[in-house]
């Protein structure tokens, strides 16, 4: 398939630029393979899971990954942490970059922690070596932001809902979006129905914002995220598996993570690593049967990945529908339930 087959036409008033309060009372479209399109809200998923279902989850936690320092001659340099390398060594990107060559020392949150370059990559990136006077993440939690998508104009006054309720081992540098409608409340109320939750965690990188650059999708090549299936969540998917119970996917990174790990008749074997697989039509899914998520930017990879579950047809005619709608769209927006 072609990338402009996935061009949709999205007013910029649709973008969502703050999210909803409360969480659950967003909006939900219903994508059903049978019945088409419905209008609901997302603490609407009380009525429609049933008992059995299993919700996947990516309880991945956003890093404060973007820190805002000085150089040795008083120039303002910012830097955004890519990948942790070693104990205080990360790979990021920083600018203006003629100020971050090899050895240039970079102060940040008056002098509580302090950068040193210590490559230049081919790519342009660096790596940096940190000290701090105390526990670094403490020090980063201090006085790092957290950098919301390119399409996010403001700052957020409560930066906890840019995480999810759920969300624990620190290390994405995005969120991961489906997840930010559910409240506690509603996922109490959908553990009392008999809906279950598996969490497991894949860190998303920056490059879920990288755009698809060649017209034949077969050819684009995906970033590498790591993750890691805890056995609990493994045991708990491959029984769902075994009863003919339903998988569903909060989102399109716990979607890659679990198909990444999955064999040919469906199970999942618990455990960590990196995935790069990329999902889009003619891919035959092995373990989730349904598919929580948001509104995704026009020839993303994240929308192919939809069209690959709900089929080519009703995903483009869904998004039609959303905007006709005025849905709110993309990372703050509402979400859609395919199924």
């Amino acid at each position: 398939m072609r990338k402009s087959d996935f061009w949709y036409d999205l007013p910029q008033e649709l973008i969502a630029q703050t999210p909803v309060e409360p969480r659950d009372s967003s909006r939900l479209m219903v994508l059903n393979h049978q019945s088409g399109i419905d209008h609901r809200h997302f603490h609407d998923l009380v009525e429609l899971l049933r008992e059995g279902d299993l919700l996947v989850v990516n309880n991945s936690r956003v890093l404060p990954a973007r820190l805002y320092g000085t150089s040795a001659g008083g120039g303002h340099i910012e830097v955004l942490l890519l990948e942790q390398k070693e104990n205080l060594v990360w790979e990021i990107i920083g600018k203006p970059g003629k100020k971050l060559r090899e050895g240039a020392q970079i102060s940040f949150g008056n002098k509580i922690m302090v950068g040193t370059v210590a490559e230049v990559l081919d790519n342009g990136n660096r790596i940096m070596q940190f000290a701090c006077d105390r526990d670094f993440y403490a020090c980063l939690d201090e006085i790092g932001h957290i950098p919301l998508p390119h399409y996010i104009t403001g700052e957020l006054s409560d930066r906890e809902r840019y995480q999810t309720v759920y969300s624990n081992p620190v290390g994405s540098a995005a969120a991961p979006t489906a997840g930010l409608h559910f409240t506690e409340g509603l996922m109490n109320k959908l553990k009392q129905k008999g809906v279950d939750f598996a969490y497991i965690t894949l860190h998303i990188g920056l490059g879920t914002f990288r755009p698809v650059k060649v017209e034949d999708i077969t050819q684009h090549t995906m970033h590498s995220e790591h993750y890691h299936i805890p056995e609990e969540a493994a045991r708990k998917i491959n029984r769902a598996k075994q009863e003919g119970r339903r998988v569903i996917s909060v989102g399109t990174t716990s979607t890659r993570t679990i198909e990444s790990v999955s064999s040919p008749e469906g199970f999942v074997t618990a455990g960590g690593g990196y995935t790069n697989i990329f999902i889009y039509p003619g891919y035959a899914f092995k373990v989730i049967d349904g598919l929580i998520t948001n509104f995704h930017l026009p020839e993303s990879t994240l929308i192919m990945l939809v069209s690959a579950l709900a089929g080519y047809d009703n995903t483009i005619n869904a998004y039609r529908a959303a905007v006709k709608e005025k849905y709110r769209f993309y990372s703050f927006g509402d979400a859609m339930f395919v199924v």
